[in-house]
């Protein structure tokens, strides 16, 4: 049976192909080659991605990924689709699923949202609440830097404490917008924000969010 991360990946995949490599992304200074090689060295070179964790380690992953993003375009995208190699932990479905979701979903719509014309994607039930609770569980890491109180709520009144302060500032929307303002794509996401101004405009200024 497909998983949600499988069937993220291979969309993150089709979008990156129909896209070429010289499109432009969410990721600042990155186009869709260079995206294309980060996640094909998170997965097939774990000593090189804990560089995005371990500060120590950055410019080690930087090298690898500058070294991935001269590799042929279309060889870069076959590994995405193949996936992890045999031995990597990625391949058990629960590591997968735990890991890349989020991962998946997010690149895909930095792929999507950095086109002129793009809009919203409407996602399936079950699939928001995987989402969702994702957002439960990583809210207080993903928010820890957040300048402000920061809640996150859904449509059907389920919350998370992203950040505890004040001013608070409440964002609502569907669990896939909710996602990309908490991994910083603040000014693409489809989310309704209430509190003090002020706070509201630290929040939308805020570099920090995500990990």
């Amino acid at each position: 049976m497909s998983t949600h991360a499988k069937r993220e990946r291979l969309l993150l995949a089709d979008l990156l192909e129909a896209a070429g490599p010289d499109a432009a992304t969410l990721c600042e200074g990155w186009r869709t080659q260079d995206l294309a090689a980060h996640v094909v060295v998170r997965e097939r070179r774990p000593d090189a991605a804990a560089g995005t964790l371990v500060p120590a380690l950055k410019d080690r992953l930087d090298r690898v990924q500058a070294e991935f993003a001269e590799k042929p375009y279309e060889e870069l995208i076959q590994l995405i689709r193949t996936g992890p190699p045999r031995m990597s932990p990625f391949t058990i479905k629960q590591v997968d699923e735990g890991a890349n979701i989020v991962e998946f979903y997010v690149h895909a719509e930095d792929v999507r949202r950095a086109q002129p014309d793009w809009s919203p994607r409407e996602l399936d039930p079950v699939f928001a609440d995987a989402l969702w609770s994702r957002l439960e569980k990583g809210a207080r890491l993903l928010g820890r830097k957040a300048p402000v109180g920061l809640v996150l709520r859904r449509p059907n009144g389920q919350t998370a404490v992203a950040h505890r302060g004040t001013p608070v500032v409440t964002v609502s929307g569907e669990p896939g917008e909710l996602t990309m303002f908490v991994f910083g794509r603040q000014d693409v996401a489809k989310v309704e924000v209430d509190g003090e101004q002020d706070a509201i405009d630290r929040l939308h200024e805020a570099k920090q969010l995500g990990i």
